[in-house]
């Protein structure tokens, strides 16, 4: 199975510390989050990445190179200035996710969390479906945004963690283009083809500098303790 981790969103709320640099790369306990991400992927035996690149992207390819050097094999995939938004950059990517399989994970390369990946490898979806990683509502975002899907009344949101695994089939009818995956997710629960689970484990948006200071702060006091 292959894993695309989103790295080519312009990152505007990190300002200024998006500047000369993308979000992705911003360091967590002198690492970049993307790293953490790929460093998960290989202990889950998900060794074949692909990684979407627009704003400074040249800086991920320069630290990264094929992969070789982190236990990976690292293909890109280039967006235009300004990205594809989530669906428009999948599908764009979908020829190096799908080369060998029809399910891939997707994971946000501006989070930083814990979760098992290689959890997500023993699912198998039909064709068209996807299946979400939920988790607890942080502060910035109170009211979530997708409830459980076996919830029959709806009572209670959550939070997408920004990984998914999917099928390639669930984005047949987008085109390369601009694309918000939001609402694709949103009308794919109601139709009953998006599963969701809720992990309750360690999990960050890294979305502003503040948040960002925060999550250092806190591995910090980690390693003091």
């Amino acid at each position: 199975m292959k894993a695309m981790i989103l790295a080519a969103g312009r990152g505007k709320r990190m300002m200024p510390l998006t500047a000369t640099m993308p979000k992705p790369m911003l360091e967590v306990a002198e690492k970049p989050l993307l790293a953490y991400h790929v460093s998960r992927l290989a202990d889950a035996g998900v060794t074949d990445i692909v990684i979407n690149l627009a704003w400074q992207g040249d800086k991920i390819r320069d630290y990264f190179a094929d992969g070789s050097a982190f236990g990976v094999s690292i293909q890109y995939s280039d967006e235009p200035e300004g990205g594809l938004e989530t669906a428009g950059g999948i599908v764009r990517a979908l020829p190096l996710l799908c080369d060998e399989g029809d399910t891939f994970i997707v994971i946000n390369g501006d989070i930083f969390t814990d979760y098992a990946v290689h959890d997500l490898c023993r699912l198998h979806l039909l064709p068209g479906e996807a299946h979400l990683v939920l988790v607890e509502n942080p502060p910035h975002n109170p009211h979530g945004d997708f409830p459980l899907a076996h919830q029959s009344n709806n009572e209670q949101a959550y939070t997408f963690a920004g990984i998914g695994l999917y099928h390639k089939d669930f984005f047949n009818q987008v085109s390369e283009q601009f694309v918000a995956l939001g609402p694709m997710l949103k009308a794919g629960l109601a139709q009953g083809c998006v599963s969701t689970e809720l992990f309750l484990g360690q999990w960050q948006d890294i979305g502003t500098p503040e948040r960002l200071a925060q999550i250092n702060k806190t591995m910090e006091q980690a390693d003091v303790g």
